[in-house]
């Protein structure tokens, strides 16, 4: 701030002191302060304004896609106080009227539930629910499955000129009524081709109902049951309390046995809450280290801002303000920049989340939340509270400087004798930072969120960027004593002057550190991923139904099997997936049936407990042999050796009894693998077990070995390719079109973690910029003097790049450490806590070399560029201001 403005600045307040004039001299002096040094606050606000918009941006999506989700859930499952569930399977039907007649229940309504397959206008599959209903029942428990029949053609098409509907038809069991979302899927059809357990059944459609949320159909519980093979079975059923009846009371009246057990009508919501919890927590946690970073600018900025001013600081204390006041001064210009950056942020950040909700989903692509795209879900007291976080984080990042600007001494701030800087923090200090962060590493997950591990993240950010000092002393002191004078300056100087380093390249270490944690990660993942395909995927050829396609299963027909036994196929193995429940809070687990050749002693797969050749306990000899993934072993804490009850379906020649529940299986868990591709977890077992058990030949995929590839590759492909109908989700892929597929499937799930990095790298870049153009401005005199001493323009220009280069290389190598220091916390205690997975260690040196060097070449180029400034202006009156 110029003296001319400062004096003006003292000379407009009231001599007499009050809480207005202080305000009113506060608001002058920062007036002032921005309107002189723009660039500089600029770089501090958009630090802030970045931060908040990323993590604000984070919060919106995972609200967004969860309130679809939670839209969706409430929509198939009505607004009853509880339902009457099956542990696995279905319930008998006759157990609905002693549900009816219990005491306390004021209405009862059976339900079939179906997750089907619907065929589009675009003749492709869609996920979607059918709900088998009494339609004089269920809208008593939900009034939006209420049929609302419409009038039909004899063809069967619903429109306003045909013949009046039928009072009854909603009871009619040939038809169905759709929603809004399920009939913009249909468009103009009048039929509607439902995929369950294989087959495909056309009904038509009688009307609508008025449920919101995605596909949903209802017909009457009878046709449901008819036409889907659930004679004398409930999926649930839904239950009204009376007025005063408790869920406990009435389900210990029933005594339905352990079988049949009470759930929340939201447990569908709670459960995909709970899926995705890590994802989104890790998301949200990684986004607020961004505006972790964005402080540290602000600390940078503010700190040499009070360097620069301490002539200034020191007048206004001479004149009568008090270090107090001096304080407040500073602390007024952080909350100035968290304010502006903070509402820039959050207008930033809806922009970028509906963008992102439009481009990658609710889930951002990694699969967690759905694949749809729900609509921005704006939350004012969200808004509120990350605004809040983007002007606290500006605040911390202003309170040491504050402090400093505190302590001066007026006089001897005048006179050039004291500084803003203080002393070095004492290295023991950094040091237990860091000690601390690893016993924070070592703290077990809460919730299963790995709190200690994030805590971690940032205490060694902390500790490493406190020993700045003593990092810039430890590289550079065997460096002095140079023989070119310009090195030999810089190198003292900066050794010197360390306690200036910590100000001028805080935001470059935390910024470098996230972006090369995130690196570190996301390689060791996509590297552990790679290598993971290639146990997974030893096949040539693969027949399948692509994930996402339908819910329901969809069953390898006939003409497939036969053409996948033909000439060019040496070996073929069946695959079947299904869904089953281990424990009811948890998601569905998938169980794989799959082949194994009988000369296999051990499947073939990434073992992380590898299965002994023979079961060690003869006892145990007799039992399934399962092979749970990593995730489900650490969801169920299975070990191997475990004896656990595996539920399966009934022999398929009773498959049509009314109970059909699931047969509770007694087996071993004989290994443990590794398993990338189900959050949820995913059980092996042999298939021949399977036939044994329920023999139930139908497959859901095959994996082809050819006899000669590179000649019989393209030809069996097609020849798969020309039997599978055209609008068939089966889907026939090389091993190398399933690698490609996957690879982009992994870059698109952590496509969130480049806005990460982006954000990081153009914050530590805007605090070098800011850094060292403040420096400039603050050793004008100093420049000066050194130009009337006789060094050139030139020199100067070397002298400033030289600093800048020295500072960044000292930043890019604690940086490079932290972050390496940060991954090693994300890929062995973050990510096994949060998800389960384990990983190797991936470590790109060309990357991480190319990021250092970056950062160092932007210092160098940054300090010459403002030494330009410097070095243009006049000796004479550089040296005089000096006087």
């Amino acid at each position: 701030m110029p003296t001319a403005s400062l004096s003006a600045a003292l000379a407009s307040s009231p001599p007499r002191s009050s809480l207005r004039a202080t305000a009113a001299l506060h608001a002058q002096l920062l007036w002032a302060e921005w309107r002189h040094h723009p660039w500089r606050q600029a770089a501090a606000v958009m630090a802030v304004a970045l931060g908040v918009a990323l993590a604000f941006a984070v919060q919106l999506i995972n609200a967004s896609a969860l309130a679809e989700f939670t839209t969706a859930v409430h929509a198939a499952s009505g607004a009853p106080d509880f339902s009457v569930r099956p542990r696995d399977g279905l319930l008998p039907e006759d157990l609905y009227a002693r549900v009816a007649m219990a005491p306390g229940v004021a209405q009862a309504s059976p339900v079939i539930d179906l997750a089907v397959g619907l065929r589009g206008a675009d003749g492709q599959p869609h996920p979607a629910h059918l709900l088998g209903l009494d339609a004089l029942v269920a809208p008593w428990i939900s009034p939006g499955w209420l049929p609302q029949p419409e009038a039909v053609r004899a063809s069967g098409t619903a429109t306003a000129d045909a013949a009046p509907a039928a009072p009854l038809s909603a009871l009619d069991p040939d038809l169905v009524f759709v929603n809004a979302s399920a009939r913009a899927l249909l468009g103009a059809a009048d039929h509607a081709a439902l995929q369950v357990d294989g087959r495909t059944q056309a009904f038509a459609i009688g009307g609508r109902i008025a449920a919101d949320g995605p596909p949903l159909l209802v017909m009457d519980i009878a046709g449901a049951q008819t036409h889907f093979d659930r004679l004398g079975s409930l999926s649930r059923i839904d239950v009204r309390l009376a007025p005063g009846a408790r869920q406990e009371a009435v389900m210990a009246a029933l005594d339905a046995g352990p079988d049949v057990r009470a759930a929340a009508p939201d447990e569908a919501a709670l459960r995909m809450a709970r899926l995705s919890q890590s994802y989104r927590v890790n998301l949200s946690v990684l986004s607020l280290v961004a505006l972790f970073t964005g402080g540290f600018l602000v600390f940078s900025v503010q700190s040499l801002a009070v360097a620069k001013r301490i002539p200034q600081l020191a007048l206004l204390g001479v004149l009568g303000m008090s270090g107090r006041q001096r304080r407040t001064l500073v602390w007024a210009d952080s909350l100035t920049v968290g304010a502006i950056g903070g509402v820039a942020g959050l207008a930033l950040g809806t922009a970028l989340a509906a963008a992102a909700l439009r481009a990658l989903g609710g889930d951002l692509g990694n699969g967690t939340l759905g694949d749809s795209a729900p609509r921005l879900q704006w939350s004012v007291l969200a808004a509120l509270a990350y605004g809040a976080l983007g002007i606290a984080s500006a605040f911390a990042g202003g309170w040491w400087p504050a402090r400093a600007a505190q302590g001066l001494a007026p006089a001897q701030s005048l006179k050039g004798l004291s500084s803003a800087g203080g002393d070095d923090w004492p290295a023991a200090a950094g040091l237990g930072l860091i000690a601390l962060a690893g016993a924070l590493a070592l703290a077990p997950p809460w919730h299963a969120i790995p709190w200690g591990a994030y805590a971690c993240v940032g205490v060694l950010l902390l500790g490493g960027i406190s020993l700045v000092p003593q990092v810039v002393s430890l590289l550079l002191k065997g460096f002095r004593g140079a023989s070119n004078p310009v090195a030999a300056l810089a190198v003292s100087r900066a050794v010197d002057q360390r306690h200036t380093a910590t100000a001028a390249v805080a935001g470059v270490v935390a910024s470098l550190s996230l972006v090369v944690a995130l690196t570190v990660m996301v390689t060791s993942f996509r590297d552990s991923l790679i290598v993971w395909l290639d146990d997974v995927l030893p096949a040539d050829v693969y027949v399948r139904t692509p994930p996402g396609a339908s819910e329901a299963p969809v069953f390898l027909p006939p003409a497939v099997l036969a053409a996948a036994s033909g000439a060019g196929i040496r070996q073929a193995r069946a695959e079947r997936l299904v869904p089953i429940t281990l424990a009811p809070d948890q998601p569905e687990a998938m169980l794989l049936v799959r082949d194994l050749a009988p000369d296999d002693a051990l499947p073939s797969l990434p073992w992380i407990v590898a299965p002994d050749a023979a079961p060690a306990s003869p006892s145990r000899a007799s039992l399934l042999s399962v092979y749970p993934s990593e995730v489900l072993a650490a969801l169920q804490h299975l070990k191997k050796g475990d004896v656990i009850d595996v539920p399966l379906p009934p022999p398929r020649a009773s498959a049509t009894s009314p109970a059909r529940r699931t047969v509770a299986t007694r087996a071993v868990v004989r290994g443990i693998w590794r398993d990338y591709a189900r959050q949820q977890g995913a059980l092996l077992m042999s298939r021949a077990d399977w036939l044994r058990l329920t023999g139930d030949d139908r497959i859901t995929g095959l994996a082809l070995w050819l006899t000669h590839r590179d000649a019989d590759d393209a030809a069996v492909t097609a020849r798969l390719k020309s039997v599978v109908s055209p609008d068939s989700p089966i889907d026939v892929s090389t091993s190398g079109e399933l690698r490609k597929i996957s690879l982009r499937i992994f870059d698109r799930s952590f496509a969130v973690t480049r806005w990460l990095q982006g954000v990081a790298l153009a914050i530590g870049l805007a605090g070098i910029a800011a850094s060292f153009s403040a420096q400039v401005l603050a050793r004008r005199r100093e420049f000066g003097t050194l130009q009337h001493l006789g060094f050139t323009r030139r020199q100067v220009l070397t002298l400033m790049a030289s600093e800048g280069a020295l500072w960044s290389a000292v930043g890019a190598v604690l940086g490079l450490a932290l972050g390496l220091a940060v991954s090693v916390v994300l890929v062995k205690i973050v990510n096994p806590q949060s998800f389960h997975w384990t990983m190797q260690m991936s470590v790109p040196p060309v990357t991480l070399l190319t990021l250092g060097l970056g950062v160092v070449l932007a210092g160098a180029l940054t300090a010459w560029g403002s030494g330009h400034a410097a070095a243009s202006r006049d000796v004479v009156r550089a040296v005089k201001e000096d006087w």
